[in-house]
């Protein structure tokens, strides 16, 4: 366990947008839930204006600078952002807009960084020239990926394998209007990438929907593609889930020749639909074993398998029912955003004796405050999700960021806030 009782300040940078979008704001929800001061950085606020670059009708070597410009004004935001909010700890998603030079000024300055690098190394390569500039590099997969990076001088690096949300990802009671428009007896939720394309033409005689984008030019398949290929919501994706007799987890694959790979990650969905409560079929994954034991998880490895067990599963809805019930119990043991988070924590906080800096807690600062005031300072504390420990730095942020009325406690924590910034009173 973590070697310190503080709460942290861990900054969130969310990318622009992308499959590891939502993994981030799970991770803030996560970080609240375990009693820290968790801030995302929305960098999607600002994906418009990166857009309307494209606008401008200027040429290419004129557009990349304008572009490249853009991300240096949204990576000294982040730098601003974290003058104000002096994080614990920098918690950047993949595709993060962080810089080389930003995050050589967050080195500068001794805040502590960390990707979570959500991603196949193989396809994604941008790793090798922003990993060595992040103090930690938290990965999805093992070797080689591990060796490469020690090869490139990056040494503290952890396995953090993906994870659901509980308090998101969970059974739903649907309507029998929402059951018609989300049930099938086997559905996919993903992009269009090549294996995908080709495997499921095999899965046209089955009552089959397919949810998701990126299946243009997919002519076999246009009357399975639900919706002309939009992106579905988070939150249809958990009512799809609940819906569905099988969800098949075909993980992607841009090799056309092999639908059925032999990859080591396990993608996001796998977590995601055992905590909904939802029966899936998932290809063979190296990784998987480890995460998931043969009774939680039902797999294939072929396509020939992969028939056999649809039509057995659909046979036998009490056995689906079985296997269901017991990945979501492990999920909800093991593989949780919250279980990844305290991982996290625990790694740097052994690798770091003296992080988190020592901030003074609410019991010291609080006796300033007149007995019914105090009283009431716990009541905030509950509604604000933080815990006693929180510093006072922590519990003036927190306020801020509130709208409406202040009340008796808030004004007074804030009069306080503002006589130590005159007069430079000790917290």
């Amino acid at each position: 366990m973590m070697t310190t009782s503080s709460s942290l300040r861990v900054l969130v940078i969310l990318p622009f947008y992308g499959g590891s979008l939502p993994i981030g704001r799970y991770c803030v929800s996560a970080l609240r839930s375990m009693g820290h001061l968790a801030e995302p950085f929305e960098a999607p606020d600002f994906f418009d204006g990166y857009n309307a670059l494209e606008t401008l009708r200027v040429g290419m070597d004129r557009l990349e600078y304008l572009q490249n410009s853009y991300l240096q004004l949204v990576s000294t935001a982040v730098l601003a952002k974290v003058e104000t909010f002096e994080p614990d700890l920098v918690l950047a998603l993949a595709q993060a807009p962080l810089s080389r030079q930003a995050l050589k000024r967050l080195r500068r300055d001794r805040v502590p960084t960390v990707m979570w690098f959500v991603e196949d190394y193989s396809v994604f390569t941008y790793w090798r020239g922003f990993a060595p500039l992040y103090d930690y590099f938290a990965i999805i997969q093992k070797q080689p990926f591990e060796q490469e990076l020690e090869k490139i001088g990056v040494t503290k690096h952890l396995y953090l394998p993906l994870a659901a949300q509980p308090d998101f990802h969970q059974p739903v009671p649907l309507t029998p209007a929402e059951q018609r428009i989300y049930g099938s007896d086997i559905s996919f939720l993903g992009a269009g990438y090549p294996n995908r394309r080709l495997a499921f033409r095999e899965l046209l005689g089955y009552d089959f929907k397919i949810w998701g984008n990126e299946w243009d030019g997919e002519s076999a398949l246009q009357g399975v593609v639900q919706r002309d290929g939009a992106r579905i919501s988070p939150q249809e994706c958990v009512k799809i889930f609940n819906a569905t007799k099988i969800n098949l987890n075909l993980h992607s694959s841009i090799k056309k020749d092999t639908l059925v790979g032999d990859g080591d990650f396990v993608n996001p969905r796998t977590f995601e639909l055992a905590c909904c409560g939802g029966f899936q079929l998932v290809d063979r994954r190296s990784l998987l074993p480890e995460l998931f034991a043969e009774d939680e998880m039902a797999t294939f490895g072929s396509m020939e398998e992969l028939f056999r067990k649809i039509d057995h599963f659909l046979a036998h809805p009490q056995e689906r029912e079985r296997f269901a019930k017991r990945a979501r119990d492990r999920v909800l043991r093991d593989h949780t955003y919250a279980v990844r988070m305290q991982t996290l924590i625990d790694y740097i906080a052994a690798d770091r004796a003296d992080w988190p800096a020592r901030r003074d807690d609410a019991a010291g600062w609080a006796t300033r405050l007149d007995e019914d005031l105090r009283s009431e300072l716990k009541g905030l504390l509950e509604r604000l999700q933080l815990p006693l420990s929180s510093s006072f730095k922590d519990i003036v942020w927190a306020i801020r960021q509130q709208q409406g009325r202040l009340s008796r406690v808030e004004t007074a924590i804030l009069f306080l806030d503002e006589w130590k910034k005159q007069y430079g009173g000790e917290e």
